[in-house]
């Protein structure tokens, strides 16, 4: 078993960003990635549909003998994985937005939290977000046309920047000290956020945080691999490997495959 791949899934490109984290921490395993980019964004989708969705990626994972599997999507995370956790007997690590660590820091007592409407909407979001709000001011934005834009190749587009500037606004106005990411895809964004946000802003998510979780995990089920053999990476998506490939760069272009799922 500890020869055998990490399953990584997301509703597209963003949860490359997760699966950075992984091969950083844990250089030595094996890892299958998958993109479900043609039916991205999960966010404006009913709970149904994710769940659905999460169970179809989980079982395509689980058929490729992997042996852990991180749902790198902070919407099917809030969405589904109690439901595959209950129907799946094989290690599940969730994500959710960093939202503990910058309620804890804060100075201005006002954090921001950028994320999707699925994630904003969830009932796991409201129960971590009501533990600090009494607290400390949260300006929530739900981040409405932006993982479209990076799934059609626009990460640096005019579009983007635009969009950028309005949802973050009401948040440097709040005088917010920490923006939270609360969607895989966001990281990417990191560039363009850099120069928009005042620099006393400190912008987190929780790739590293889930990286460490897996390796406790992997570490805890003696799933480890130990083995000493050159890793194994590959990358699937349902829709134009192009995008992939530019987020990855060339370094892994013979690594990606279209598949039709």
């Amino acid at each position: 078993m500890s020869t055998k791949p990490i399953g990584i899934f997301d509703s597209g490109v963003g949860g490359t960003s997760i699966w950075n984290e992984l091969h950083l921490r844990l250089p030595n395993e094996h890892t299958l990635y998958l993109a479900d980019s043609k039916n991205s964004p999960y966010g404006t989708k009913t709970q149904q549909e994710i769940i659905e969705l999460s169970i179809k990626n989980t079982e395509y994972l689980i058929s490729k003998n992997c042996k852990l599997i991180v749902v790198a999507c902070n919407t099917a995370t809030t969405s589904a994985i109690k439901v595959l956790r209950e129907r799946f007997n094989i290690p599940l690590i969730g994500i959710e937005p960093a939202i503990k660590p910058a309620a804890l820091n804060t100075k201005t007592k006002a954090i921001g939290i950028l994320a999707t409407r699925g994630t904003l909407s969830s009932e796991l979001f409201h129960q971590t977000t009501d533990l600090y709000n009494d607290k400390i001011r949260v300006i929530e934005q739900e981040g409405e046309g932006i993982v479209q834009l990076i799934e059609s190749g626009k990460l640096d587009s005019v579009e983007m920047t635009t969009l950028l500037k309005l949802y973050l606004q009401p948040m440097i106005q709040a005088n917010i000290d920490y923006l939270v990411l609360g969607c895989t895809h966001y990281p990417y964004l990191m560039p363009q956020l850099l120069k928009i946000l005042p620099k006393e802003v400190k912008i987190i998510d929780s790739g590293r945080a889930v990286a460490k979780q897996t390796e406790l995990i992997l570490n805890k089920n003696k799933l480890l691999n130990i083995s000493g053999k050159k890793p194994e990476t590959h990358f699937y998506t349902n829709a134009d490997t192009q995008v992939i490939s530019q987020i990855l760069g060339d370094a892994y272009k013979d690594h990606i495959s279209y598949l039709d799922f």
